[in-house]
């Protein structure tokens, strides 16, 4: 795909058969206009963030070419997420899908919208393992190498549960 930017997408359920849930969006984002999956990283069992009343998340994270831009990728990833009956309850809350575009080529983008690099990147593993799987030399739009971040944020009670 020419003219196209890497990004990079971060997928995560915890309800409804959250294995099932992630693979299912992975096989959808091959499906977005103008856009190609590059990589997919191996599935990741974490804790929740925030309420701990609800059940583990499966995380992974994708990296995408695309020709789309920003906003309107946001647009196909909540319809994605819509597709799943995404519900947003409460903050942090339980969710069957939650798609977020953690980074868009080398651009900060701070709009009503949309916050990339995404907001909580640098301080979750869940994101920035999954993410080193695939792109293990990243180095983020602020010069920040992603390792770095990640001998900063030890896997603690992360764990790889497969592809």
């Amino acid at each position: 795909m020419t003219d196209s930017i890497r990004c990079y997408i971060g997928l995560g359920s915890n309800l409804e058969d959250p294995q099932a849930q992630v693979r299912t969006a992975l096989e959808q984002l091959t499906s977005l206009p103008d856009t190609e999956l590059f990589a997919a990283s191996s599935l990741y069992r974490s804790d929740p963030v925030g309420p701990q009343d609800q059940p583990d998340f499966v995380n992974a994270v994708a990296e995408l070419n695309t020709r789309l831009a920003p906003e309107a990728l946001l647009d196909e990833l909540q319809a994605i997420e819509q597709a799943h009956r995404r519900v947003r309850e409460r903050h942090w809350g339980p969710r069957t899908l939650d798609l977020d575009i953690l980074l868009y080529a080398e651009q900060q983008i701070e709009s009503e919208r949309l916050v990339v690099p995404h907001r909580f990147m640098r301080e979750r593993g869940f994101v920035l393992w999954p993410l080193a799987e695939i792109a293990p030399s990243l180095i983020l739009p602020d010069g920040t190498p992603l390792s770095k971040l990640l001998s900063l944020c030890p896997m603690g009670t992360l764990e790889k549960i497969g592809l």
